[in-house]
């Protein structure tokens, strides 16, 4: 069936419309790539916009010699890799009994569940309980309030609820308890939504800015996000800066230097997206549409 020429009109905006939503979120990461690698002289002078001027690759040295961004790096590598194993563990807990016709108070650990999805004890009430457990100061006070989403719970509980029963019949028949039935079964069958709420608690871990802020007073277990954050607040950051030349100090300037940091904070998002992407859509909506 060929399309009408209002069909065309609609698809044309479309496109034209999330082009420019597209430019949009891309200009100010080609802007700040641009500036991190440009020649001090054009980025003093703001002539740098999307394409660099003068290649000069002294800010990424500068900032792995010059700041503890490598320690920060594997603060937020392990924060993040720990956190989603922890958090995809205990939602799959949670999710798949629940998804189960047979289990009993099912309506009514749902609803309690749920229940925090809208109402919660506030921040104050939080950190006390995180200081009476001794987790101040440790990654267990951000791994552990996080352990479950309940947003990403019931997109899974949906997402085992729509498996066929067959499946689990015929492995009752077969001999297999509810341990391995998940395992050999449910698990690999679940490898797109796996996929999917993976990556959002990764994004979440990654991200982690405020609850670092509250709950680790250890500037050595600051994780990236923090680091930066700093770096781009910082007014002396030039000064702050350790193990530099002052010929080094030359070469750089602190907007390319912060650039440089932007750039390392979003690199790894960007570079494992491309591998989850394929089983992004498929998950969300078969996790989000019942029946």
């Amino acid at each position: 069936m060929r399309d009408s020429f209002g069909d065309k009109v609609f698809y044309a905006i479309n496109y034209t419309f999330l082009t420019l939503v597209a430019l949009l979120c891309l200009v100010p990461i080609v802007n700040i790539a641009a500036v991190s690698i440009s020649d001090p002289a054009a980025v003093m002078a703001g002539k740098v916009t999307i394409f660099p001027i003068g290649l000069n690759w002294d800010s990424y040295s500068a900032l792995i010699e010059g700041t503890p961004i490598v320690r920060s790096f594997g603060n937020s590598v392990i924060l993040t890799t720990v956190g989603v194993v922890l958090c995809l563990f205990f939602t799959v807990l949670a999710a798949y009994p629940l998804s189960r016709k047979g289990f009993y108070g099912r309506r009514f650990f749902s609803l309690a569940i749920v229940f925090t999805m809208m109402f919660g004890g506030g921040l104050i009430p939080s950190f006390m309980l995180i200081k009476s457990l001794g987790l101040v100061n440790s990654y267990g006070a951000i791994w552990l309030p996080g352990l479950v989403s309940v947003y990403n719970m019931l997109i899974m509980k949906n997402y085992f609820e729509n498996l066929p029963e067959e499946l689990e019949e015929a492995a009752r028949m077969d001999g297999a308890t509810e341990v391995l039935f998940i395992w050999k079964i449910v698990l690999p069958l679940s490898l797109p939504m796996l996929a999917t709420i993976a990556l959002f608690y990764g994004v979440g871990y990654w991200n982690a800015f405020m609850s670092i802020l509250i709950y680790i007073n250890d500037t050595d277990k600051h994780n990236l996000m923090v680091l930066v954050q700093n770096m781009v607040r910082s007014q002396s950051i030039m000064q702050s800066m350790n193990n530099l030349q002052p010929e080094d100090i030359a070469n750089i300037t602190p907007e390319g230097v912060k650039a440089s940091g932007v750039i390392v904070l979003m690199v790894p998002m960007l570079l494992v997206y491309p591998f989850i992407q394929k089983y992004f859509v498929k998950g969300v909506m078969i996790g989000a549409i019942k029946g």
